[in-house]
């Protein structure tokens, strides 16, 4: 398996990638994932992790795309050339721009590939306001169609993305495997987010608004800063807490809190370890997603499902891919109608638990382990079966290429 991302970090792809491995080891699959040099180290039976070596002056890597992870998958690649070179592998599962590298590895030693896609590449290039270039887009682009065409296998995260694959190959195998195993937010107990409060001089009475996740631009946070400018107006007491961010990032975000008049009543909790985040979502009343960018559905709207508290979310296909009116207090992406969407959270209490109670029965029915853990095994059966026709037609020419 190649993870060209810090293995482990708490945010969305190192989660997927950690949830596939522990998914497959259970099946009794072995696994060697070579990965970057950052990351917390992870022991799952099965498991082995190999790390890259790492470039001088690099010292983290930040999400979606940038110029360190040049130097990184350069020596991504010879790693796993060390690791093909000692092993004989029955398959490789290459994760974003890894596939690049394990769709020319797997068809060069004739074993299955399969790429688990969790964005589109050239659709990064504008999430992440890393390029305008149509010649990069355009090369993104040819780098996601090869990944494709080479995989026996691809799995997406969400329907917008089984939708770009079919509009690149629409004979692509693709299975969807949404981030939502069942156990990712499961055992938060009442004592765990009373203490929680307690910890950030939050009163048990008070009003408490909850972001979790990154604080990258399209998460849409300058939106959420200025909803709850209009919020604070009519309900001062009410408190917004943000879990997660790297430290640069808090001080840019508390800039703009301060900068749409609501630092007095935010709270940044700083990133947290992934078994915390079960407790900061039942302290909330309210749990918010203002995402303005994108098509994939955020993690976090899995989990935030699951706890059966209110979301309110911005009615874009990134959530209504997902959520639905009844599952969640849908809003036009402007801070008058995101704060119109938070008020009533707070004050149409019926319509929160009817809505909170809602959202719980649609995690509990679909995105259950047992799902999770069927869709893995259609990944390993379709590996397992004989390749099409016209893969192998195109193997054979890749072949020839001089």
């Amino acid at each position: 398996m190649i993870a060209p991302e810090p293995f482990f970090e708490p945010r969305g792809t190192p989660f997927s990638e950690f949830h596939r491995i522990r998914a497959l080891t259970a099946l009794g699959h072995e696994i060697d994932l070579v990965t970057y040099p950052f990351g917390a180290d992870v022991t799952l039976p099965g498991l082995r992790v190999f790390r890259c070596l790492r470039p001088p002056f690099v010292r983290r890597v930040k999400v979606g795309p940038s110029l360190a992870k040049i130097p990184l998958d350069a020596l991504l690649t010879l790693t796993v050339l060390r690791r093909v070179l000692a092993s004989r592998y029955d398959a490789i599962h290459s994760h974003e721009e890894g596939g690049l590298i394990g769709a020319a590895l797997a068809t060069l030693l004739r074993v299955p590939h399969v790429y688990d896609m969790h964005s589109s590449l050239p659709q990064q290039l504008s999430n992440f306001a890393f390029s305008r270039s149509r010649w990069m887009k355009r090369m993104f682009f040819e780098i996601e169609r090869f990944m494709i065409r080479r995989s026996r296998v691809v799995i997406v995260i969400c329907p917008a993305l089984e939708e770009t694959v079919r509009a690149i190959e629409p004979r692509a195998h693709t299975i969807v495997i949404e981030n939502a195993p069942g156990s990712i937010v499961d055992g938060a107990a009442p004592e765990a987010a009373s203490a929680l409060r307690q910890s950030l001089g939050i009163g048990a009475g008070t009003p408490l608004v909850i972001y979790t996740g990154t604080f990258e631009a399209y998460q849409g946070l300058d939106l959420l800063f200025d909803a709850m400018a209009v919020v604070g107006r009519e309900r001062p007491d009410v408190r917004l807490l943000l879990a997660g961010g790297q430290p640069g990032q808090i001080e840019r975000a508390k800039l703009q809190a301060r900068a749409a008049s609501v630092d007095a009543l935010t709270i940044f909790a700083g990133e947290r370890p992934a078994a915390e985040i079960p407790a900061f979502l039942q302290a909330a009343d309210v749990l918010v997603s203002p995402r303005c960018r994108g098509t994939n559905t955020p993690l976090k709207i899995y989990q935030y499902l699951r706890s059966g508290k209110p979301i309110v979310a911005t009615r874009l296909l990134t959530h209504t891919q997902v959520l639905n009116d009844e599952t969640a207090i849908l809003t036009a992406p402007t801070a008058a109608e995101f704060a119109r969407g938070i008020l009533t959270a707070l004050t149409d209490r019926d319509r929160a638990r009817r809505v909170g109670r809602m959202a719980r029965e649609l995690a509990d029915s679909k995105y259950t382990e047992q799902a999770y853990m069927e869709r893995t095994r259609e990944v390993c059966a379709a590996l397992a079966a004989p390749p099409p026709a016209a893969q192998v037609r195109d193997s054979a020419a890749f072949k020839d290429l001089p």
